[in-house]
């Protein structure tokens, strides 16, 4: 349940302007997650979720930004305990999740804007993403497989 809730917060804040707890209950209440304030707050701290500014000069929670730490990225916690296995076979990669993450890590990985993924599909605990060719493919399952080590 906790990581259904914690995927759905990912796709609200994906897709709306969340800029306040009180906001996000609301919404995890549309989609039928009714949770307290407390549980509100657990959540974005455990997700690590941080407020950044918006085009408009206010703010909303975001996931924060990628850091780089030599060449391997540094992810969420959260987020990276969730990926088991990376891979790939001709220019297709697949990445597998625990069940219910699949959609907030295809969000991370679309996050980090890598060159030469054409499109993804998300289930409940697989990512398939379809890339130019099979040297993208191994490159960026190695480059996947830093950033989430696995």
């Amino acid at each position: 349940m906790k990581n259904a809730r914690h995927q759905k917060i990912l796709e609200i804040i994906e897709k709306y302007e969340v800029d306040t707890q009180g906001a996000l209950i609301d919404l995890l209440a549309k989609e039928g997650y009714y949770v307290t304030q407390t549980t509100a707050s657990r959540d974005i701290r455990e997700l690590r979720l941080v407020k950044g500014l918006t085009g408009k000069g206010t703010y909303k929670y975001v996931l924060p930004e990628i850091k780089k730490e030599g060449n391997a990225s540094a992810l969420n916690s959260a987020i990276t305990d969730s990926v088991v296995a990376v891979d790939f076979a001709g220019n297709m990669l697949v990445i597998r999740t625990t069940s219910g993450m699949a959609n907030a890590i295809a969000v991370c990985v679309d996050q980090m804007a890598l060159d030469g993924i054409l499109g993804s599909v998300a289930g409940d605990d697989t990512i398939m993403m379809v890339v130019r060719d099979v040297q993208t493919a191994q490159s960026l399952a190695s480059e996947l497989r830093r950033a989430f080590s696995v």
